[in-house]
């Protein structure tokens, strides 16, 4: 069996019961960075195993862990903060699992771009996860295409890519566009800056960006 396990992205206090059940019943924890990992565990008195899986050495692992759940073991996956996959590791280990008749269930549990999108004020019935957008290679590419995006989009960045981000959305989405960013989410300092592409950059001119950001963007000719 394997669990994938949402961890807080803020707030320790968001974390399930039943994920600490989980987290204290399987035989082995796999932590994209166990140090992280380790400071939640603690809190919660948590002392199963755990076994580093990260993006640099996943694609190693899949079939060797696929091959012990089917043999009987019970693995919890969980990421730094939020839900494992979504842009962390976890989906080759779960492609691995199905191809071996492992059972895969996901528990319910925190994600950072659920609630920015609530919270933007921007259409949400409708809408597209981005995640990171490419460093170099094709990110120009993308973001033309995403242009004409008429759905709400949301992305992921870092603090020390977030004005070039900003940036390029004014130059490939215009001045105007409206759009929403969040950082620190469920933690003390959670904030939502929303306007203007142009506005919001200058906010983050002024004030140092730090944290790390959640960016929900107005689709192309949509409302409010």
């Amino acid at each position: 069996m394997l669990y994938l396990v949402p961890t807080p992205v803020g707030n320790l206090q968001d974390i399930t019961l039943r994920a600490l059940e989980v987290l204290k019943s399987v035989n082995l924890i796999l932590a994209e960075d166990t140090r992280t990992s380790g400071k939640l565990l603690k809190h919660f008195e948590i002392e199963t195993p755990m076994l580093s899986h990260h993006m640099h050495n996943e694609h190693k692992m899949v079939e060797q862990l696929a091959k012990r759940m089917a043999a009987g073991e019970s693995f919890a996956l969980i990421s730094d903060a939020g839900t494992p996959a979504i842009s962390d590791p976890g989906f080759l280990l779960v492609r691995e699992c199905i191809a071996q008749n492992v059972r895969v269930e996901c528990l319910p549990g925190a994600t950072a771009f659920v609630p920015a999108l609530v919270a933007s004020g921007l259409p949400n019935d409708k809408f597209v996860f981005e995640g990171f957008l490419p460093v170099k290679k094709g990110r120009q590419t993308r973001l033309t295409f995403l242009a004409e995006e008429t759905r709400t989009m949301v992305f992921y960045e870092s603090p020390h890519k977030l004005l070039k981000t900003l940036g390029d959305f004014i130059t490939f989405f215009g001045e105007e566009r409206l759009l929403s960013v969040s950082r620190e989410i469920s933690k003390k300092f959670e904030e939502h800056i929303r306007g203007t592409a142009i506005e919001v950059l200058e906010h983050f001119k002024i004030k140092a960006p730090k944290g790390e950001f959640v960016l929900v963007v107005q689709g192309k000719n949509s409302k409010k």
